[in-house]
């Protein structure tokens, strides 16, 4: 069956709604459940196959009860074919319903008669149209534990159609159904006579095939493939309209243009090639092109920007941190971000905005994304391709959050670089010597300061140019608006990381003395420095050690409850897994621990 006549359907709601035990019977009584896998399901109450378990692929879903994983089936009706996902109802497991939900073209989502419409009943339903789910149905599921109530119904139908309405929803409607047995799923209900509407199944069959993407070509570029002298594929799936030999291409951002010479497929050159289709594109002459590049039709390009306003759905147990550099994947791009303003917090149930400084897990809000690269991209109501994105952790890889971009902010396109006609290497070369930042970081006490002043000195007899950057000098002036919550330390960091960048392009050597206590911030200092510019020293003692020496008698106050989220003691420090030179205090003196240091810088300028 063609791609393009396979419809992606979603069910969602909340937790023991009844969403397994629909899927189970929908299957069942559309023929689409193979008699030895129906044979081999426990029975339930009533002596006959319990269907909810038709769908169960984990251990724990089975012994719970619950659904966790996003489970997927296809059936047939008619002509057409459904790749069904069941998405988890429970809250904790928000992220993998919006996994489902992202690819789907139409939903149902399921009510419990009994217990009306809930709150992840309407975080289910946000969520849908916020991904761009525009035919959806509500089925009230159980209607036999209510007597089969049409009064039950049509109060319950009624508030989630206005919810739905609200939120930009247009294609709706609602059945009263009981999954267990049947009722109104593939075959009308005599129980509800009074219901006049289509079934699951007829709703089901009246669903238009999806639309073929329309209007310019545009590829996202998934690979570069080189195959023997001379061949070079540009792999990936087109997104939306068509491409013959000969048509002109623009690729983005870079924004040079080539024209189609090759359209090859595994079995052979193609005339033509269309939505859906994945392909290979080679170009009538070499063009410095790459994965995450996207290539598009010259008169009518995507934009190009590095600064955003989206929609984020947060869906790690670790809240949001303005600031922190995630790792932000758009279709085949991936390029760092991060979370500048939270404008916003979604409230689920009125829709109401409440202002917010971060997001916490299952969170909807609005927010403004920074990237360090501009990314070819499309506002997601007019492309989920080029328009959604998903947010990483860089240190732990956990999939944090999910974004749907709304538009490019104004500084984006106004704010360029400028060219300066004296670069970083002649400010160097004046200076006689090579930039570099060195990073000390360490618990409070643990001697970062003490050391980093001496090898200044040092730094200084030996006639090289350097400055330090000392944490409470910083906080003093730059940094006096910042607190101690791991959002304002986040924000410290990233902003002595940019002074410290500002300081190489002068040709300086800068010692920098913050606590740092994240390692994400500590990398992504790293990366935005120039390769072999960034050395890490974690000045390393027993948090013993430096609660005796207390010099600022911090730890004593932060023992005593007066200091909130003291590193070391309210506030977690995660040492370097693999600094460029770790000295343990406890055991050297601060002339010591400045030698080495200055043994591994000039072991740092003499590359």
């Amino acid at each position: 069956m063609a791609a393009s006549g396979i419809v992606r359907l979603v069910a969602c709601g909340s937790v023991d709604d009844g969403k397994s035990t629909l899927i189970g019977r929908l299957l069942h009584d559309s023929d689409a459940v193979p008699a030895d896998t129906l044979a081999a399901l426990e029975a339930d109450e009533a002596g006959d196959p319990d269907l909810s378990r038709l769908l169960d692929g984990l251990g724990a879903e089975r012994e719970q009860g619950i659904t966790i994983d996003v489970a997927w089936r296809s059936f047939d009706i008619g002509e057409r074919r459904f790749i069904l996902a069941d998405a988890p109802g429970h809250e904790q497991y928000t992220r993998n319903m919006v996994t489902a939900a992202s690819a789907a073209d139409v939903a149902v989502v399921l009510l419990d008669a009994t217990r009306g419409l809930l709150t992840q009943t309407r975080r289910h339903t946000r969520l849908l149209a916020l991904l761009g789910v525009r035919r959806v149905f509500l089925a009230v599921n159980k209607m036999d534990r209510v007597d089969w109530s049409r009064e039950t119904f049509d109060r319950l139908a009624g508030e989630w159609l206005a919810f739905a309405a609200e939120l930009g929803l247009s294609d709706i409607a609602a059945v009263p159904i009981s999954a267990r047995g049947g009722d109104n799923v593939v075959a009308r209900s005599v129980h509800m006579a009074w219901f006049e509407g289509p079934t699951l199944v007829d709703w089901l069959a009246a669903t238009p095939a999806p639309a073929q993407a329309a209007g310019p070509f545009r590829m996202a570029v998934q690979s570069v493939i080189r195959h023997g002298a001379g061949y070079r594929g540009l792999a990936g799936r087109v997104a939306g309209g068509t491409v013959r030999p000969g048509d002109r291409l623009r690729i983005l951002p870079a924004g040079t243009e080539a024209a189609v010479a090759r359209i090859v497929t595994f079995d052979g050159d193609l005339p033509r090639a269309a939505t859906g289709q994945s392909i290979s594109l080679v170009l009538d002459r070499a063009v410095d092109v790459s994965r995450g590049d996207v290539l598009a039709a010259p008169d009518a390009p995507l934009d190009v920007a590095d600064q955003f306003e989206a929609d984020i759905v947060w869906m790690s147990e670790h809240a949001l941190l303005p600031g922190r550099s995630y790792w932000l994947q758009l279709a085949t791009q991936t390029v760092a971000a991060r979370i500048g303003d939270v404008r916003r917090r979604i409230d689920i149930d009125t829709g109401e905005a409440r202002p917010a400084r971060t997001f916490a897990l299952n969170d909807l809000g609005v927010a403004t994304l920074s990237l360090d690269a501009p990314i070819p991209f499309a506002p997601y109501a007019e492309s989920r391709e080029f328009g959604g994105f998903i947010l990483i952790d860089r240190i732990t890889d956990e999939t944090v959050g999910a974004g749907m971009i709304r538009f490019a902010l104004r500084r984006a396109a106004t704010v360029r670089p400028q060219r300066l006609s004296v670069d970083r290497d002649q400010r160097a070369a004046l200076k006689g010597q090579k930039p570099l930042v060195v990073w000390f970081t360490g618990l409070s006490g643990a001697g970062k300061s003490t050391i980093a002043n001496l090898v200044d000195q040092r730094l200084l007899a030996d006639g090289l140019h350097a400055v330090m950057l000392d944490g409470d000098n910083v906080r003093r002036g730059l940094n006096r608006d910042l607190g101690f919550t791991e959002a304002d330390r986040v924000e410290n960091i990233r902003r002595v990381a940019e002074v410290a960048r500002l300081m190489t392009d002068a040709g300086l050597i800068v010692l920098v003395a913050f606590i740092s206590p994240f390692e994400a911030e500590r990398q992504a200092a790293r990366e935005i420095m120039a390769p072999g510019e960034f050395l890490e020293v974690h000045v390393d003692a027993p948090l013993a050690v430096v609660e005796a020496r207390d010099v600022k008698g911090l730890y004593a106050r932060a023992r005593a409850g007066e200091l909130a989220n003291f590193t070391g003691i309210a506030s977690p420090y995660e040492p370097p897994t693999s600094p460029d030179l770790r000295i343990d205090t406890s055991a050297c003196t601060p002339a010591q621990a400045a030698e080495e240091v200055m043994r591994l810088i000039r072991s740092a300028l003499a590359d």
